[in-house]
């Protein structure tokens, strides 16, 4: 096993939405910097695998966590359960989420209010709670994952679009008022990627999957720690998302709002 840093050089990363996808990879990538990792997901099973995968390759140690964040007590019972563990999170990185496509009148309120808690509820409580103690020891990094989406309407994706508005409004505000704390927060805004979440959101037959392509989500979770490692706000992995999304800030709202329908229709 190679030497290992003390805990002040490689703080523990805690994830969220480590089981899979984007999550999975920003674990791997902490893992191979040397950081232990608390992985945290539904799934024991596909976590406990995940954890083996890492502590095999890696040589940290991966904890496993399981929590439903849709649950409005799982924020504080994840926090209770790594002070239980003693385990000091230095990094916290907000990735669970999920999507949902459709018409917005046609679309599932239940599945939509479960979106709301754990795109913003459960990031804004989980954020409450790490960032108190990274504050009073001056030390830390927050990654909240966005998406492109966040910079601008979303028809037929209405919900989650707003949601993912929320995280970067609500990080770049928070990374403002944390300047001079030493921790910093950054806001990680993939564009479409490869993984699960397209089925999942019920939007994989979309010109945005089916004719834009797919990022890899190695490669996205690779971009995300550089970012966050060097404190940056705001994390676009990708020129061409990045040159997206300032062609869209130049354009009338309306007409971006349109553009962002087409691309969230059926080919």
């Amino acid at each position: 096993m190679p030497l290992r840093k003390t805990p002040e050089e490689k703080p523990t990363a805690l994830i969220t939405g480590a089981s899979r996808g984007i999550g999975l990879e920003l674990a791997k990538e902490c893992a191979s910097h040397g950081h232990d990792v608390v992985l945290v997901a539904r799934r024991q099973d596909a976590l406990e695998a995940a954890a083996g995968v890492i502590e095999g390759k890696y040589h940290v140690r991966a904890t496993v966590i399981p929590a439903d964040l849709s649950d409005p007590d799982a924020p504080l019972e994840l926090r209770a359960a790594t002070v239980a563990q003693g385990i000091d999170v230095g990094i916290l990185i907000n990735n669970a989420g999920f999507g949902l496509g459709g018409e917005f009148l046609e679309t599932d309120l239940h599945r939509e209010i479960e979106m709301i808690h754990v795109n913003v509820i459960a990031l804004t409580h989980l954020t409450k709670l790490y960032a108190a103690p990274m504050v009073k020891r001056r030390s830390g990094r927050i990654m909240n994952v966005a998406s492109t989406a966040a910079f601008q309407p979303g028809p037929l994706m209405s919900v989650y679009y707003a949601t993912k508005a929320y995280v970067l409004s609500f990080s770049e505000a928070i990374a403002e008022e944390m300047r001079n704390t030493g921790v910093t927060v950054t806001a990680l805004c993939p564009g479409a990627t490869a993984t699960d979440f397209a089925q999942t959101a019920q939007v994989s037959n979309t010109r945005l999957f089916q004719t834009l392509g797919s990022a890899r989500a190695d490669d996205v979770a690779r971009s995300g720690y550089k970012a966050m490692m060097r404190g940056e706000r705001v994390a676009i992995p990708g020129w061409r998302d990045k040159l997206m999304i300032q062609s869209e800030r130049l354009a009338p709202r309306r007409l971006v709002t349109a553009l962002s329908r087409k691309v969230q229709e059926s080919r």
